[in-house]
């Protein structure tokens, strides 16, 4: 049987995933905000905010924009995964535990909507055209 990692291992883990996913889409760039490593489209607008036990919560995880509705539904499915995250959720971000089972594919999802929730219609469009030739 594999051993579990370590509370430290598990974090630099997830922050590793969540770091892959948000630099694949365009012009995102990542910074400290509020102490906590922060997705920007064009240094500008929030994505994404990983969370590592903010306030003492236990929760490792991501805060991050999603559509109209998705928060409410994803928390009513699976509240073990799922919350509203304090400060954004008023907004409808949606809160996900990373610490608990999240595919790679579900994780991607769910970035992606949050991208295309906040980048412009022009960077967007970007995710939908097929690479070009090289």
């Amino acid at each position: 049987m594999a051993a579990r990692p370590s509370s430290a291992n598990l974090r630099d883990i997830q922050l590793t995933r969540v770091r892959n996913i948000c630099h694949g889409f365009p012009e995102i760039e990542e910074r400290l905000s509020h102490s906590a490593p922060s997705f920007f489209v064009r240094g500008k607008k929030t994505i994404a905010i990983f969370v590592d036990d903010h306030h003492a919560d236990g929760v490792l995880g991501i805060w991050c924009a999603a559509p109209v509705g998705v928060q409410a539904e994803m928390i009513e499915e699976d509240p073990q995964r799922f919350f509203r995250p304090p400060y954004v959720g008023g907004r409808g971000w949606l809160g996900v535990r990373l610490d608990r089972d999240v595919s790679d594919l579900e994780l991607q999802a769910i970035l992606t909507d949050a991208y295309r929730e906040i980048a412009p219609k022009k960077l967007v469009a970007l995710l939908d055209s097929p690479p070009e030739p090289v």
